[in-house]
């Protein structure tokens, strides 16, 4: 007997370059989910409670991208303590008696690639940039790091946002300009949270010796940054990592199967965006 169909999606405004699609179909011809699909719907925050009107029993869940991740929030019938933590919502798991619930995986997600390269635990850290997961690599940061976080930003505004995550996340951020983020690169762990091209007017002033480099982009990758880390022979995490491993812990919330396949996930984007 044929299961009955399951479905999920990533909503988003832009959507069309969305990697999700890709790796959460891989996952599912791995775990054998003939039954399972998965899409792309561009949604804003206006058009998100007609969409959440028309979902049915056959959805098990949505991933969700910017800028939906806090507008989603009244919409859900409760979210996880992490998702709370920095009022932001990228996953929701619709259960079989009809509740709505959300979560963040991106914190974890973070904390899991980092692991996967051997970084559990940092006496300091730097944040280049104030970016949309500038919150969660703070969440992250206070997960791993011991010691003083410091925030490389371009505004006081900026500053004072890093500084006020940092005091709800129990996390010791330190601000400083953007003009002293070289000094920055020198931390055992930068996490770099920019737009394409931010930092690469940084890659000259890589120490011989640095640590370990996370930058959260994926496309383009490697940025100027990463290559340049990488001939120090420092070690680099990029936003492709952080996109797996974030997508592996929504596709077990989804579809209750676990683990999910890391590997064949990971192959299917680096497929995916080798063709782009």
């Amino acid at each position: 007997m044929t299961p009955p169909p399951r479905r999920a999606a990533v909503l988003g405004s832009p959507i069309a370059h969305s990697l999700s699609p890709v790796l959460h179909r891989a996952a599912y011809a791995e775990l054998g989910l003939t039954h399972w699909s998965y899409h792309r719907f561009e949604v804003d925050e206006a058009g998100l409670p007609a969409f959440f009107e028309g979902l049915d029993a056959t959805w098990a869940g949505l991933s969700l991208t910017m800028p939906l991740k806090r507008a989603v929030i009244p919409l859900l019938d409760g979210i996880s303590d992490t998702a709370a933590s920095v009022e932001a919502v990228n996953t929701v798991v619709l259960t079989e008696d009809g509740r709505r619930v959300g979560d963040n995986t991106d914190i974890p997600g973070m904390v899991a690639a980092l692991r996967e390269r051997g970084v559990e635990k940092v006496e300091s850290a730097a944040v280049l940039g104030a970016g949309a997961t500038a919150s969660s690599a703070l969440a992250a940061l206070a997960e791993i790091c011991t010691g003083p976080v410091t925030a490389y930003v371009r505004s006081a505004a900026r500053a004072d946002e890093m500084r006020s995550w940092g005091e709800r996340l129990g996390a010791d951020v330190r601000t400083e300009d953007w003009s002293r983020a070289e000094e920055g690169l020198r931390a055992p762990l930068v996490i770099a949270t920019t737009p394409a091209g931010a930092t690469d007017a940084l890659a000259t002033a890589v120490p011989i010796a640095p640590g370990t480099l996370f930058d959260v982009l994926y496309e383009p990758w490697p940025t100027a940054l990463a290559t340049a880390w990488s001939a120090r022979t420092g070690a680099v995490v990029g936003g492709l990592d952080l996109l797996v491993h974030q997508a592996v812990l929504q596709v077990e919330q989804m579809t209750g199967r676990f683990p999910a396949p890391l590997a064949a996930m990971r192959d299917a984007g680096e497929a995916a965006l080798a063709a782009r």
